[in-house]
């Protein structure tokens, strides 16, 4: 049976001590990196709830206007609950992309430094 994955690793990582771990939580590259997470995933987030949020008042209390027909039998309702699935998507590929080009390589450099102790 055949894996994708690679095989493990015959080198031993050290594990960081309590203090390293706490030191480079203190430190300014560490900052960064929680930066960089914190101003892309936290305006994300409250712009999908209000969106969402938007789609259920919408659906509660202007039922008029989301019942509205745009063509056939497709009403803006339809149109908002399937833009809610596309939204979805498109901020987790988003995420994706910001996460590999920009915070992977700072973890990784945190990590690497960390285990192999410089």
């Amino acid at each position: 049976m055949a894996t994708d994955s690679p095989p493990p690793s015959k080198t031993e990582h050290r594990l960081p001590s309590t203090e390293e771990f706490a030191r480079v939580q203190e430190s300014a590259e560490f900052g960064e990196l929680r930066r960089s997470y914190r101003s892309f995933a936290f305006p994300l987030t409250v712009a999908f709830i209000a969106w969402y949020l938007l789609y259920v008042l919408l659906s509660n209390y202007a039922g008029g206007f989301m019942g509205t027909k745009l063509f056939g039998n497709i009403n803006v309702a339809l149109v908002f609950g399937i833009a809610q699935f596309v939204t979805t998507f498109l901020i987790a590929w988003w995420y994706a992309r910001h996460a590999a080009a920009k915070l992977d390589p700072k973890a990784e450099a945190i990590k690497t430094r960390m285990e192999g102790g410089a």
